[in-house]
């Protein structure tokens, strides 16, 4: 039986009072609430009223502004009248959309303004846009066409009457709003006492609804308690709130009180059954399948996999299980720290969630149809500091506060269980390693005991062996002093030997230009005369000057044979391997052998194979070397017949694959004298012809064979000879392609013997305007040398000014007007060439001044040094006056430019 509630009087006295008091206010409001809309609604009226007026006026004014704006530009022909119409064109229909905003909120005259809206569209339509463009398209038909004064005027007093009938239609309206307010007024005083009863009546009954709605909810509160404390927490009943107040706070926080205590059985039952679930585990994929399982059960999941640290690794994860996997594998087999959002979560040590439900990832499979997946949480596992496992779950739906503490709270201790199960099983690993080792030891101690019966038989054999070895040695230790003593020796000789050789090398490059400077003044001596410009000289004359150019040019030549056979010899020629197209060779010959062999009346021919490589890599000077002397030979030996060219692939054995396996062989063939059977060996020797009648009739140094073989070693090939005597040779060059040149050779560098001037020459008919009053300095303590430039350049009409050293040669500079070139020897006594230009560019600060240097000792290393000094160009001796007209031309014709501008 219930129990009667019991109400105090002052209760319901106070209660009384409050809803009397309540009642009272509510009316007083209600008055005061008419009499504010009321109030409102006639200040609504007056606001309308006065903004009706101002935008009409407003807009109004916009559409006669751009009636006028027309009007005005096509009397004045001022433009910023079609701004102001473009302006007011712009800016009318944002003011009628403003006025038929507060139109159609607050009065009934839509009607008139669309009269009025239809007028303006017609006015603009019909005659001011047209007047616009054709005025903007210069149109003057067009605009007398659209220009109509009177139809203009007519339509804009039309346009402003229906204006005043808007206004005077809105005026009207809000007259009668006004008359309506009056009556609701008066009615608000006749039914205020009305609603004061009414008040009053539903007062007293809301409180009667209160008193038993919160008298219900209590006693629902105090049975919910009594219940729950009686069925020691099972019950699970909610209660309703009938009431918005207090007594709903207290049946809230009854609810929510019942809410957590159920929440708390379920967390600590669910987290009591999953750790009693892998206790007694004893496998990490037993305990990832047991834990992938309990946790996918309670927290709903449809999916989950579990991963692993690496053990050796430990950047790595590995996946050990996987809960309802299908044919596509729940999730990657392993990831890297950091790899992926797993990897993220592993990085940060940290729980992670997800929720895509646009865009599912995965899909779980059912017999009746694939349902997407988009909702997941990734946990990882740590032991101390360090992540030692992570596990990912999926759900159809998101995961709840609840499901979340479960799996943070399995996870605390987690840690400890994997590595106590790791550490079980590295102990059960070593222990069968260990099992494995003993049984191992125990056979290879059954066959040591065996070796060591061997090796005592062996020991006492060995015994025997070493007193035969150390009376072996003492003989190997007297003939290693005896060695140390040649290997000193040796090395005295390789010392004497370079000193030599460098002798040598110094030797060669004095007496070459010893020779050279000499020879430079019988070459252009010679030269002069065998042209014999003033034709005084007779036919006798011109033969000895020719005799003597022609023995000086042989003379020359044997000079560079010999230097260029030093190097070789010694070891210290460079090579410079670079591309050659093999398809260019039979040009080069026609090009330097064709009008020989037109001279002597014989047929020359070059024969390419169409299966060669296009790009061949060697040293090109060196192979054009060899094929000019071969060539050279050819012709000169060759008194009737032929002489043919062959270039053809060379068959390969596994010796010139191991250097390269790109070969090509050059075959010289001639129909001329040939060479002896018992001579052949000794052609390629330095100095060797076939015999003294050869030297008579033919003349040669006989280096050209013996350069050509050695060069041929250089560049990693061999060269061969097939002769038969009266029926001509044939020469054969094996050559190599090397794209990173002769490793043999790599390590060498040396000067080259003849420094070649890439200057193109010109014709001695060069046009003598050129070097007409040029003023020329020439430097050279040599007066052979002055004497016969001064000669050669006087021709062209050239001043000379002439300089024994350097010193001489900057006194000339400092005091002498105009120098357009100097000529440059290299060896002078007191101030050489380099230290002289150093001295012109640097302290006379001449940098314009064409320098040409001119030495016999034409060493690579002499023209960069010429170079760096300042020189602007490079001549070896003796010189080749065509060449020296020809850099002399080049650079007083660029002097006189640079002096034009």
């Amino acid at each position: 039986m219930k129990k009667k509630r019991k109400l105090g009087i002052g209760f319901k006295i106070t209660s009384g009072y409050i809803i009397l008091i309540v009642c009272l206010i509510v009316a007083a409001l209600v008055l005061n609430n008419q009499i504010t809309s009321l109030q409102k609604e006639r200040n609504d009226i007056i606001k309308y009223d006065s903004q009706m007026r101002m935008m009409s006026n407003n807009l109004e004014r916009q559409i006669l502004n751009m009636e006028s704006s027309l009007h005005r530009y096509l009397i004045t022909d001022n433009e910023t009248h079609l701004d102001k119409f473009n302006e007011e064109m712009a800016t009318w229909k944002a003011s009628y959309d403003e006025l038929s905003t507060i139109v159609y909120d607050f009065s009934s005259g839509q009607e008139q303004l669309e009269v009025v809206h239809n007028g303006i569209e017609d006015w603009i339509n019909n005659i001011g846009q047209p007047l616009m463009n054709a005025i903007l398209a210069n149109d003057n038909e067009e605009i007398l066409a659209a220009f109509n004064g009177v139809e203009s005027s007519l339509a804009i007093s039309e346009l402003q009457q229906k204006f005043t009938a808007f206004r005077t239609f809105e005026t009207e309206a809000i007259q009668e709003k006004v008359a309506e307010l009056n009556d609701q007024n008066t009615a608000l005083t006749y039914s205020l006492f009305a609603i004061l009863t009414l008040i009053a009546t539903v007062t007293i009954v809301i409180f009667t609804i209160i008193s038993r709605n919160i008298a219900g909810s209590i006693n629902e509160v105090t049975e919910a308690i009594q219940d729950m404390n009686a069925s020691e927490g099972k019950v699970r009943k909610r209660i309703t709130a009938k009431t918005n107040d207090e007594v709903r706070d207290l049946v809230l926080a009854t609810n929510s009180l019942l809410t957590t205590l159920e929440n708390r059985q379920w967390y600590q039952t669910n987290l009591a059954e999953v750790v009693t679930a892998y206790q007694g585990v004893d496998t990490l994929d037993e305990l990832g399948e047991v834990l992938l399982k309990s946790l996918t059960t309670r927290t709903h999941s449809v999916y989950g996999a579990f991963y692993i640290q690496d053990i050796r690794n430990h950047n790595k994860f590995n996946k050990i299980s996987a809960f309802a996997e299908t044919g596509d594998d729940v999730g990657r087999d392993s990831f890297e720290v950091g790899q992926g959002f797993i990897g993220q979560s592993v990085k940060e040590k940290r729980v992670l969630s997800y929720d895509n439900k646009d865009n599912s990832f995965h899909y779980l499979e059912t017999s009746l149809g694939n349902i997407p997946i988009s909702n997941g949480i990734i946990v990882p596992v740590l032991f101390g500091r360090e992540v030692v496992a992570v596990f990912e779950l999926a759900s159809l739906k998101p995961y709840s506060e609840q499901h979340r503490e479960l799996i943070k709270e399995v996870v605390v201790h987690l840690g400890v269980t994997i590595n106590s199960i790791s550490g079980r099983m590295e102990v059960i690993r070593l222990l069968n390693e260990s099992q494995a080792m003993t049984e191992e030891l125990q056979v290879q101690s059954e066959e040591l005991q065996t070796q060591s019966e061997e090796l005592k038989m062996q020991t006492e054999e060995l015994t025997t062996i070493n007193e035969r070895l150390e009376e072996r040695t003492r003989d190997a230790e007297q003939k290693t002093h005896e060695l140390e003593k040649v290997q000193v020796e040796l090395r005295q000789s390789a010392e004497q030997l370079r000193q030599s050789s460098n002798y040598k090398s110094e030797f060669l490059a004095n007496m070459s230009h010893e020779l050279r400077t000499p020879l430079n003044s019988i070459l252009i001596l010679s030269e002069m005369l065998a042209e014999n410009h003033e034709q005084h000289l007779s036919e006798d004359e011109l033969e000895y000057a020719k005799v003597i150019h022609d023995s000086g040019e042989d003379l020359l030549n044997l000079i560079n044979d010999i230097l260029d056979l030093s190097k070789v010899e010694a070891g210290k020629m460079d090579l410079w391997f670079r591309e050659m197209d093999v398809y260019e060779i039979p040009q080069h010959i026609q090009n330097l052998f064709l009008p020989v062999a037109n001279q002597k009346g014989l047929e020359l021919s070059v024969d390419v194979a169409n299966d060669l490589a296009e790009i061949f890599h060697t040293d090109v000077k060196r192979f054009h070397q060899i094929l000019n002397n071969l060539l050279s030979n050819a012709l000169k030996f060759t008194e009737e017949g032929s002489v043919t060219v062959k270039v053809d692939k060379a068959h390969i054995t596994p010796a010139m694959r191991q250097l390269s396996d790109t070969w090509i062989t050059v075959s010289v063939t001639d129909t001329g004298i040939g060479i002896p059977k018992n001579k052949q060996n000794i052609v390629f020797e330095s100095f060797q012809q076939a015999d003294g009648a050869t030297v008579r009739k033919y003349g040669g140094t006989g280096l050209g064979l013996s350069i050509c073989r050695e060069v041929t070693k250089l560049l990693g090939g061999w060269i061969t000879l097939t002769s038969t005597e009266g029926q001509g040779s044939t020469f054969t060059v094996y050559l190599p392609s090397l794209p990173d040149g002769n490793a043999v050779q790599s390590s060498i560098s040396e000067q080259e013997a003849v420094y070649t001037d890439a200057t193109p020459a010109l014709p001695m008919g060069v046009s003598k305007s050129i070097f007409d009053e040029k003023h020329i300095l020439i430097v050279d303590d040599d007066y052979r040398n002055i004497y016969a430039l001064r000669q050669a350049l006087e021709h062209k009409g050239v001043h000379i000014i002439e300089a024994t050293n350097g010193v001489e040669c900057l006194n000339i500079l400092q005091t002498t007007t105009r120098v357009d070139a100097v000529l440059m020897d290299i060896m002078m006594p007191e101030m050489d060439g380099y230290e002289t230009m150093e001295r012109i560019r640097k302290d006379l600060q001449l940098h314009e001044l064409p320098i040409i240097a001119l030495t016999a000792k034409a060493m690579k290393q002499d023209q960069d040094r010429a170079f760096e000094a300042g020189a602007s160009d490079y001549i070896s001796k003796p010189l080749n006056l065509e060449q020296l007209f020809s850099v002399l031309s080049v650079w007083l014709t660029s002097g006189e430019s640079l002096r034009n501008v």
